[in-house]
């Protein structure tokens, strides 16, 4: 089954804990193998200078490879990262950032993407996620155990 955005919206809500869910993440979009985020941006999440934070790219570049997982499985499973790689090659200031996760390879117990961040049509940073898969999908559209991290 191929999730909507709406469901990826929902995953978001009902799996990811408070602090990810204050960041502001919007599922704008929801493939087969990919999901395409957007983290607002938010003085809130500046550090000294004015531009924003690694951790919340980071955490943004985490979340995104969830929804795209979810989509690539049909339905939110329990997951957890297993590894994270980071580079950020520019920094952003006083704009939105378009987190695009695509899986580039599943397995039944692990996952792989590729994640994007973009800022004014420009690669603000990327990084390479590897996921443990912890479960199987119940149900469609229904969302994981509550509470969990998403990651």
């Amino acid at each position: 089954m191929t999730l909507s955005a709406a469901d990826g919206n929902a995953i978001l809500k009902e799996n990811f804990a408070p602090w990810v869910q204050d960041l502001g993440l919007v599922v704008e979009e929801v493939g087969d193998r990919v999901a395409v985020l957007r983290l607002p941006w938010s003085p809130r999440l500046a550090r000294e200078g004015g531009s924003l934070s690694g951790q919340a790219l980071m955490a943004a570049a985490d979340t995104a490879t969830v929804i795209a997982v979810s989509a690539a499985r049909g339905a939110y499973v329990p997951m957890t990262t297993v590894q994270q790689s980071s580079t950020f090659q520019r920094p952003v200031v006083d704009a939105d950032v378009v987190v695009t996760a695509r899986i580039t390879k599943i397995g039944r117990t692990l996952a792989f993407a590729d994640v994007e961040l973009a800022a004014g049509g420009a690669v603000a940073a990327h990084a390479t996620t590897v996921y443990a898969l912890l479960g199987q999908p119940a149900s469609p559209n229904k969302g994981g155990s509550r509470g969990s991290s998403g990651g």
